[in-house]
């Protein structure tokens, strides 16, 4: 059988990984910064060519891979988790939890990550790997909505996913409270469907999605986006 010959972007991913794991080590002392980059370039050994391909932007991508490794890997935790029993509130609030277990031993990586994308040369940045780990939970739930619901679905939960590790990153329990914030954070997003689902009979709200509100029926979900760092939102 014939060995596929790695591309471009195969080494590039793979120096992007190498990259990553060299510089977990040094983010806990002087943050996702260059000096971190650098230092970890050298501790990996990598092409610094390629590396300067990996990184474009230098560490706000080295952080960008690491949020992103970690919707990776969430999405491989969430489709192997046994959920047949659980509503489907209590599944997304799992997702929520299995992103933050696979973090568990990063904390302060996490913390100096979102000490970056508050800064406001980085704040979309950040609010992109906020949306695409809410894709990912959605995803792995099987939406399959196309019309706002799309955008919605994801907006909402992004909020209650930063909060969440907002949360955690301050709590000194044994990580009880930080489920029981996740749970009541969820327990309100509930609430305020079962409002809207409320709003939605009455009369007045008929008359405005029949006329002005019509137009969001046109709205729709974007098609796929192309492969490639630091990931895309759509899968």
């Amino acid at each position: 059988m014939t060995k596929l010959k790695k591309t471009e972007a195969d080494h590039i991913a793979e120096t992007r990984m190498k990259v990553l794991k060299a510089a977990l080590p040094h983010v806990v002392f002087d943050g996702w910064s260059a000096e971190t980059l650098a230092a970890a370039i050298a501790d990996s050994g990598v092409n610094a060519g390629l590396a300067a391909l990996a990184f474009p932007r230098g560490a706000v991508d080295l952080a960008l891979a690491f949020h992103y490794d970690g919707d990776r890997k969430l999405a491989a935790a969430m489709a192997a988790a046994d959920t047949s029993g659980m509503r489907y509130s209590e599944k997304i609030a799992n997702g929520i939890r299995l992103r933050l277990e696979l973090v568990e031993a990063h904390r302060e990586e996490v913390r100096r990550g979102s000490a970056l994308f508050a800064l406001p040369t980085h704040a979309a940045d950040g609010a992109k790997a906020i949306w695409n780990t809410a894709d990912t939970i959605w995803n792995a739930l099987g939406d399959t909505s196309r019309d706002v619901n799309w955008y919605t679905k994801r907006a909402t939960l992004s909020a209650v996913y930063s909060s969440a590790v907002l949360f955690w990153l301050g709590d000194e329990s044994d990580g009880t409270d930080t489920v029981a914030f996740i749970d009541r954070r969820i327990e309100n997003v509930m609430q305020f469907e079962k409002l809207k689902a409320t709003m939605r009979g009455n009369a007045l709200v008929k008359a405005f999605f029949a006329g002005p509100g019509k137009i969001l029926d046109k709205v729709t979900a974007p098609g796929a986006a192309p492969e490639g760092f630091p990931g895309s939102i759509r899968k």
